[in-house]
């Protein structure tokens, strides 16, 4: 998507990839025994919205087994934790970074923030002097918007009740936002857990909210930022992709 104005856990993401792989494979065979060495209609094709939820469920499939290995797992570490002092340290030297590393979930005050495309027009055109692309929300939109709230210190923020970590991307093709293998599709609800009046100045000094902000007066984009006094942030997880990493210097 345009801007405007100018991944010791780990998912089961390994095994998606071979799932991905054989259903591109599946849809490529479609393609070739429906063309037949003719030139295919679109609606001759296997819709890529169909494939995309076929590889959806299977990734949830994939979540319920995950969830069954990593309970597994943490009984065993606990229990040989009980048998051995190192295993002990390391174990009890994990759980206290959880909760800055996003493994816990966290509760307390904090903001809601709504985005919103701009409403269809009776005439279904873009109002005069605007283009389709000034009337969706665009990843720069949510990424100001996320962005900002971290600066502001919060506690976890969540789009779309995804909870975000340092490696976690929000990408975005169209108005359809793509977050932790799935898609979402407007409005985007952004929820952090923090000092409200903070969150709300450094949103109120960022850039990229500045710009989105213009595209609300002009255009009518919602972009609503609502106070929470309780604020309930599931732990993350989703797939870990960061493979190397050196202390900062």
């Amino acid at each position: 998507m345009r801007r405007r104005g100018g991944d010791p856990r780990r998912r089961a993401w390994n095994a998606l990839v071979p799932v991905v792989a054989l259903a591109a494979g599946l849809l490529f065979a479609t393609s070739g025994q429906t063309a037949r060495g003719t030139d295919l209609r679109a609606g001759d094709v296997t819709e890529l919205g169909q494939l995309i939820q076929q590889i959806e469920r299977t990734g949830d499939s994939l979540e319920g087994q995950l969830a069954q290995l990593q309970a597994r797992a943490t009984a065993l570490t606990q229990a040989e934790a009980g048998r051995n002092d190192e295993v002990a340290a390391a174990t009890a030297a994990g759980t206290a970074e959880e909760s800055s590393a996003g493994f816990t979930p966290v509760s307390g005050p904090g903001v809601e923030i709504t985005l919103d495309d701009a409403p269809e027009t009776a005439s279904g055109t873009p109002p005069r002097g605007a283009t389709l692309d000034d009337l969706v929300i665009h990843q720069s939109d949510v990424q100001g918007v996320v962005n900002a709230l971290w600066a502001a210190g919060a506690d976890g923020v969540t789009v779309m009740g995804q909870r975000l970590i340092a490696t976690s991307a929000v990408r975005c093709v169209g108005n359809v936002l793509l977050l932790q293998g799935r898609t979402w599709s407007p409005p985007f609800v952004i929820t952090a857990v923090g000092d409200a009046d903070a969150m709300r100045e450094r949103l109120g000094q960022s850039y990229e909210v500045s710009l989105l902000q213009q595209a609300v007066d002009r255009f009518g984009l919602t972009y609503r930022v609502t106070d929470r006094s309780q604020v309930d942030l599931p732990a993350y997880d989703g797939a870990l992709d960061l493979q190397y990493a050196s202390a900062a210097g």
